[in-house]
């Protein structure tokens, strides 16, 4: 009797063998395994376990290294790029996109099909056959879609038939995608595109792969594999952008005193997780005015003392959620319930399943507030009498108020009446002596008639501040000439802003057209 059990034994051995010598998804995808825990609790809707069994041969699995790599793909290799909108809040759609980057000249057509581009040189020259896969004539093998050939080839690696919607002769690509010791398979052309809902995926950063197939023949070749990181948190995602009028730099995080800084609250949520969720913004700017609390993403606020300040943000948001474990809670005496009753607890009622729980986002930042040159004006525009008066020549004095610190330079720019085609750039320092009162007199040449718009900036170390106006020149009495460019325009003469200004170049680098002779830049106290 004891030889029959040992017998039993070896055959039931013998059986096993095979399959544990038959490769499983998480073999052939990753090294990472998630505990038993972590499987059980954070499964995936609509993926699979990575202990299913792989059809290796189907889909062959070639490890790193292996030299059948070289011939995957005629002409090169393919490189698959993983991108994702990571990070995402927790309970919210997380969605990933894989694109295959093909070699040189060559591109996947409207049927699917691997073709070379027309006019595209290679480093191997022109090919006489326009295609480098051309699986249309592959797919009309007699037995390539027929309900018979299902079950052989038309299938996922782990023995699934594959979706049969219009046009998917026209995919030609296996993409499985792998994390958290599950997968999901996915029939595509050149990119694919897969979402998973977070809300049973654990916090932090987490690591999806890609292994991407190609047909071939009646089985199927890799060419690519991609991996990426990708986070889930429980903290809104927010960035803050900074901009206050004047201020020269706005990545530096040094802003201008007495001018209002614009701060614009952008939450990054891609799959519309908040959209019907009532947000809130909590603002300290840290100069001792209190807290501010507004529904608005944008808000102004202005410095009015200069000094090093810590600026605070806190973002709340109520979101869908999971209810509360009903607890139980003492049974209500009722003359039904007193000596007869058996009950002494009764439940407390379910709370709806639609649930909300607040989130929050935060944000830090240190800004320096500083002072600048806060406004600048044109106030007069004057002829100046030459000595010899030469015919369509000019020299006109523009006399500038600024309010703030006083500038280290002055850059005029010549437009044309649009203020979008500039003619002249002129960037020179402020040499002189201006006293307290920001008041200077900048004196241009001009040449020909017509009207132009002019930029004027002046500038400092923290403040870059501008006005604009048009300008004409011309023979009559009412018009005026200069030099510009050595061009001639005529037009009437307005000193209110234009729209469409454009900003100089960078400070002291001065055009490199030649001027006129008679051209110059003369900056001195305005009296």
């Amino acid at each position: 009797m004891e030889c029959v059990y040992c017998f039993l034994g070896f055959l039931l051995l013998a059986a096993r063998l095979p399959l544990d010598a038959a490769k499983r998804f998480h073999d052939v995808l990753s090294n990472e395994r998630p505990s038993g825990y972590m499987r059980e609790h954070n499964q995936l809707k609509g993926w699979s376990s990575d202990e299913n069994d792989w059809n290796e041969k189907l889909y062959p699995v070639w490890k790193r290294g292996d030299p059948r790599w070289k011939n995957s793909w005629k002409g090169g290799r393919v490189q698959a790029v993983l991108t994702s909108d990571s990070p995402a809040l927790v309970g919210s759609t997380m969605t990933f996109v894989v694109s295959l980057v093909f070699p040189r000249c060559q591109k996947e057509d409207a049927n699917g099909n691997i073709v070379y581009e027309t006019n595209c040189r290679n480093d191997t020259g022109p090919s006489p056959d326009p295609f480098v896969y051309n699986w249309t004539a592959w797919t009309e093998d007699d037995d390539w879609g027929n309900d018979s050939s299902q079950g052989h080839h038309n299938v996922f690696p782990d023995g699934k038939p594959f979706p049969r919607p219009p046009g998917w002769k026209k995919r030609n690509f296996v993409y499985v995608f792998h994390t958290l010791g599950q997968y999901f398979q996915r029939l595509g052309r050149c990119s694919a595109r897969v979402s998973i809902n977070t809300t049973n995926v654990p916090l932090g950063p987490q690591l999806m792969e890609v292994t991407v197939y190609r047909r071939h023949g009646r089985a199927y070749c890799p060419i690519a594999k991609v991996k990426d990181v990708y986070v889930v948190t429980d903290r809104i995602p927010i960035f803050v952008t900074m901009s206050q009028k004047n201020d020269r730099n706005s990545s530096d995080e040094t802003f201008l005193r007495d001018l209002p800084i614009v701060f614009n609250v952008l939450i990054h949520d891609p799959s519309h997780f908040l959209i019907e969720s009532s947000i809130n913004y909590k603002w300290n700017f840290g100069d001792n005015t209190g807290l501010f609390v507004s529904n608005n993403s944008t808000l102004n606020h202005t410095y009015v003392l200069n000094g090093t300040f810590s600026l605070n943000l806190t973002v709340q948001a109520a979101v869908p959620g999971p209810c509360p474990t009903p607890s139980p809670r003492p049974l209500t005496p009722t003359p039904a319930l007193l000596p007869g009753g058996d009950n002494p607890l009764q439940l407390r009622d379910v709370p709806d399943e639609n649930c909300r729980i607040n989130r929050y986002g935060y944000f830090k930042a240190t800004i320096e507030i500083v002072d600048g040159i806060l406004e600048v004006n044109i106030i007069k525009m004057t002829d100046v009498l030459m000595p010899v008066p030469q015919p369509d020549d000019s020299v006109v004095d523009f006399v500038v108020t600024c309010e703030g610190t006083i500038p280290t330079e002055v850059c005029t720019v010549i437009s044309d009446p649009t203020c979008r085609i500039t003619q002249s750039t002129v960037c020179d320092p402020v040499d002189v002596d201006v006293g307290e009162l920001c008041l200077l007199t900048v004196r241009r040449a001009f040449s020909g008639s017509g009207t132009y718009c002019m930029n004027l900036t002046l500038g400092d170390e923290a403040s870059l501040a501008l006005t604009s106006t048009l300008k004409t020149q011309g023979l009559q009495t009412d018009r005026k000439q200069y030099w510009d460019r050595g061009q001639r325009k005529e037009a009437e003469c307005f000193s209110q802003p234009c729209k469409g200004c454009v900003l100089p170049r960078k400070p002291g680098k001065r055009s490199t057209a030649q001027e006129p002779p008679r051209n110059s830049l003369n900056l001195q106290p305005y009296s």
